[in-house]
């Protein structure tokens, strides 16, 4: 047990000592205001607080963690040796900057509370972060904060038995549209057969009667290969599938096809399903809940997590409604055109609502890439996209994370721009 001396226990500083220490480096923490206590303790300890009670393990403390509500903060980046870091403290101080204020800022995302520029679907853009602008996107700044900090305690509490982490992958794929040509009704497959004819692609014309004639495979229909190498690798893997009704941006197949639902319930009994809530439900609480009764309808079981289709996340609303739902567990936390750590961290973290300044139920899986990013946002070839995915994933493994990767289930189809992805899914899985 470590034991935290502050001048004031506040929501802040519980919260992210408890992620800090408990979730990313194992070891529980106890926190005390009394002086007299602090010194009887013999176990390791840290004051954390605007002055030192003696030649205890010290952190200089930002008031950022003894606030409440949202201010404009003028923030500059400096160095830890290599690494990028900011709150400043002064020399009497054992780290060069507060860890811990600094740590909440990027895990609360505070920086989206904050006015800035939405893109044009109202989300808050990798470019307006304080990590894309100042280059640490792609590493996970708050674990190799926090296992840098690992070393200086073992210096100084060299009898303490410190626990490791293990290194976890999850595997997640988003079902936007299940079938290209199948199970689409007569209208929107007729409507198919005229556009192709149109834009004279003879090709797309024949594939589409050739599988819907059932003479070959939906070329999306990749299901039982992703299944196959869950299996073989032993991989967590989630399917999140978008059941929304048609609309400009949800082009699934319609929820009532007695043929999508076998689909879906037959994936269920092999992996997690969860919920891709529709691009409307960004704003509309009720579509949201809709969507979730009628996916736990068709698997028979509750549903625990999500994922907003498009990567819609506006905090603190879409969390909110979340929580009203009794999800769990959202995995949104990243960004469309840009690779990295959008909450700098790669380790799974309690929402905390800068509204109401509370820690909620509600459990944030932030992911490290997705397919569309590196192939059509950072149009890299082949070769640089796995390239790319290894050096995220190393990331991860240095401090042992949790890697979350991004595919969907049309990346494997093996089709003309997709030709060559079902290799570097297992290369990522493995």
């Amino acid at each position: 047990m470590l034991l935290i001396y502050t001048h004031k226990i506040t929501p802040r500083i519980n919260y992210i000592f408890k992620h800090f220490f408990g979730r990313i480096l194992k070891i529980p923490v106890t926190f005390t205001t009394k002086v007299n206590e602090f010194v009887a303790h013999n176990g390791p300890k840290i004051t954390y607080s605007k002055s030192p009670l003696g030649g205890e393990f010290f952190i200089r403390s930002h008031d950022l963690l003894f606030e409440q509500g949202i201010n404009d903060i003028d923030i500059k980046i400096y160095k830890w040796d290599d690494v990028p870091c900011f709150f400043p403290t002064k020399d009497s101080s054992m780290i060069p900057f507060d860890i811990f204020a600094a740590s909440f800022y990027l895990i609360s995302r505070y920086e989206e509370y904050l006015p800035h520029v939405q893109d044009v679907h109202e989300r808050f853009a990798a470019g307006e972060s304080l990590a894309f602008k100042n280059g640490f996107l792609e590493k996970p700044v708050v674990d190799i904060w926090a296992f840098k900090f690992l070393e200086l305690l073992k210096i100084k509490f060299p009898n303490y038995n410190y626990i490791k982490r293990d290194f976890k992958l999850i595997s997640t794929i988003n079902v936007d549209m299940a079938y290209i040509y199948k199970h689409k009704g007569v209208v929107r497959t007729t409507g198919g057969f005229l556009k192709d004819l149109l834009n004279l692609k003879f090709v797309n014309f024949r594939n589409r009667l050739l599988t819907i004639l059932n003479f070959r495979e939906d070329p999306y229909d990749t299901f039982s290969t992703l299944l196959k190498i869950k299996g073989e690798n032993k991989v967590q893997t989630i399917f999140f599938f978008l059941i929304g009704d048609y609309t400009t941006f949800d082009k699934n197949i319609s929820s009532s096809n007695i043929n999508f639902k076998s689909l879906i319930k037959s994936v269920a009994d092999y992996a997690q399903v969860g919920l891709l809530p529709s691009y409307f439900t960004f704003k509309n609480g009720e579509k949201l809940k809709k969507e979730k009764l009628k996916l736990e309808y068709i698997v028979n079981r509750p549903v625990i997590c999500s994922r907003q289709h498009y990567l819609r996340l506006s905090l603190p609303d879409t969390y909110q409604n979340l929580l009203d739902i009794d999800l769990k567990e959202d995995y949104t936390m990243g960004y469309e055109k840009a690779a990295g750590f959008r909450a700098s961290t790669c380790t799974p973290f309690y929402f905390y609502d800068l509204d109401f300044e509370i820690l909620t139920p509600l459990k944030i899986f932030p992911f490290a890439f997705m397919d569309t990013t590196l192939k059509q946002y950072m149009q890299l070839s082949n070769e640089d996209c796995l390239a790319k995915i290894l050096a995220l994933k190393n990331e991860v493994q240095k401090v042992n994370g949790t890697f979350i990767s991004i595919f969907h289930n049309d990346t494997l189809c093996e089709e003309e721009y997709w030709t060559g992805w079902t290799a570097i899914y297992k290369a990522t899985v493995i």
